[in-house]
């Protein structure tokens, strides 16, 4: 069983703003999947969410078979840029983890099948409080 996504209600909107943007865009199938996970969210308190993934954190993932850690932050599409490890929240990866917390283990759906994800840190130093 999935565990249930946490959001701030800022956030939430955000996203599904950003979700009715990008419904023409090359992302429909994350946008739809992202949708999927808003509406079974919880909407939390912004001072709940110390170790909940949400836009610009910096996350510490671990995939569970490979016992390989990495580190990415997740950022808005503009701001993606894989070189630097900066994922934009539309892409399959942070879709896949968005809204989780640490020790959450979730699985991710690749072409060659789904990988387990575990949740290892979330640092949200970098997220901006509204």
């Amino acid at each position: 069983m999935k565990p249930t996504p946490t959001f701030c209600k800022s956030d939430y909107q955000f996203l599904r703003e950003l979700i009715l943007k990008s419904k023409n865009s090359t992302n429909t199938k994350e946008a739809n999947q992202l949708s999927q996970e808003l509406d079974r969210a919880v909407i939390s308190k912004e001072s709940e969410l110390d170790s909940v993934i949400r836009i610009n954190s910096i996350v510490t993932i671990e995939d569970v078979k490979a016992k390989k850690q990495m580190k990415i932050q997740i950022v808005l599409p503009s701001a993606a840029d894989v070189k630097q490890s900066k994922i934009s929240i539309l892409a399959p990866l942070s879709v896949a983890i968005i809204g989780f917390k640490e020790n959450d283990e979730v699985d991710w759906e690749l072409p060659a099948g789904i990988k387990t994800l575990k949740v290892i840190a979330v640092d949200n130093s970098a997220v901006h409080h509204s």
